[in-house]
């Protein structure tokens, strides 16, 4: 069975989207697919694929641990395609116990018999238990939109899953954990930065064995990046961004796996209840969502490493997708026009509204700015 966590170190950049998209896609091509909402305390996955509102999920297992787990589980109208809600009505499920977490890892892990893929939809953010379930899975996907605070989020969460993997790895009393605890007093005291590539080193001469340990864990680890609510190709940058930081700073290899133009036509799907590969499979935001599902059906589940080469060539992939899909977007804009479909008052006010998208990433920006200027100074007073 593989495994594919999608996560995002931000909310709002889709990833919903593309965790019940792919789970359609997928599933269309003759996979037995099983979808998990684990957004635990915020799960709305059965808006997207269009199930009403689940009257047991997860959190009920999880209130119940010996009631039957497949229980939980139910069909949709996907043929192939199967559903497990979380669950957003019982108080102080977002934060899993570890007892409760390993019960479910168990479940998940116990539906390989019946199931080729298992779609973990994950919350946003970096609690323990997300990363726990993100490392399930050596090729998770991480989700990211062009926004400036959605880039950084990206990598930050990329940061504390090696992070995680670490404190795992390196169990109390070792001198390797001993040293990445003094790191992150001093991270925490002053203008330490705990890098990567600082750390290995160091761990590797005090404490050889959990670091070969960790080493052959960290070469498994070969998280996709899927960049999201793209406006024109210029922003397909902002995953060569994520990939310097995660090579300067984490010694990670990321590989793109595509790019999802914004489409208005995901909010009408939406409340027609239906996946936009179902409501509009010829859309260009389903035809990504079929190229990215190809990119996995067809990859290796158990190939873990990419040369350098096949890594750059992920990014120009990426870069010519934006290309082409922006070209054959202008067409479908110029066709509605002709057509009488789109007014230009239509038009007009999509402008208006990717004007204030603009304005809002520029704040966002300069807000940014502002943050790593005060930073740097008080560096220097340091």
């Amino acid at each position: 069975m593989r495994i594919i966590p999608v996560a995002s170190g931000k909310g709002g950049v889709g990833k919903s989207l593309i965790a019940a998209n792919l789970g359609v896609a997928l599933a269309q091509s003759g996979k037995r697919v099983v979808l998990s909402d684990l957004d635990i305390g915020a799960s709305n996955l059965h808006l997207v694929i269009g199930k009403q509102a689940p009257k047991a999920g997860i959190g009920t297992f999880l209130n119940d641990p010996k009631s039957d787990f497949s229980k939980v589980i139910t069909d949709t109208d996907v043929p192939g395609l199967r559903f497990i809600p979380g669950d957003t009505e019982i108080p102080g499920l977002a934060n899993l116990k570890p007892a409760q977490r390993n019960l479910l890892i168990k479940k998940l892990l116990s539906l390989q018999n019946d199931t080729d893929i298992l779609i973990i939809d994950l919350g946003a953010g970096t609690h323990q238990s997300i990363l726990d379930f993100f490392l399930l899975s050596g090729q998770g996907i991480v989700v990211t939109s062009p926004a400036v605070t959605a880039v950084l989020n990206a990598y930050v969460f990329l940061k504390n899953t090696l992070f995680r993997m670490m404190y795992t790895i390196f169990s109390k009393g070792t001198k390797a954990r001993d040293f990445l605890e003094q790191k992150h007093r001093e991270e925490s005291g002053g203008p330490h930065r705990l890098y990567i590539p600082r750390l290995l080193p160091e761990i590797k001469k005090i404490d050889p064995i959990p670091y070969e340990n960790f080493m052959n864990h960290l070469n498994r680890l070969h998280p996709r990046l899927i960049t999201n609510m793209i406006e024109n190709p210029k922003d397909v940058d902002v995953g060569m961004k994520i990939r310097r930081s995660c090579e300067e700073y984490l010694d990670m290899k990321i590989e793109h796996l595509g790019v999802i133009y914004r489409d208005s036509l995901q909010d009408t799907s939406l409340a027609a209840r239906l996946p936009i590969t179902l409501y509009k499979p010829n859309s260009i935001l389903s035809q990504a969502i079929y190229r990215i599902a190809d990119k996995i059906l067809y990859s290796e589940e158990d190939r873990f490493s990419m040369t350098d080469k096949e890594i750059d060539e992920s990014f120009q992939e990426a870069g010519l997708e934006a290309e082409v899909d922006f070209e054959n977007k202008m067409e479908y804009v110029e066709d509605l026009l002709h057509s009488g479909a789109l007014s230009h008052g239509d038009l007009v006010e999509t402008v208006k509204t990717q004007q204030l998208e603009i304005n809002k990433l520029r704040k966002e920006n300069n807000f940014l700015k502002m943050k790593l200027s005060k930073a740097i100074f008080q560096g220097y007073k340091a």
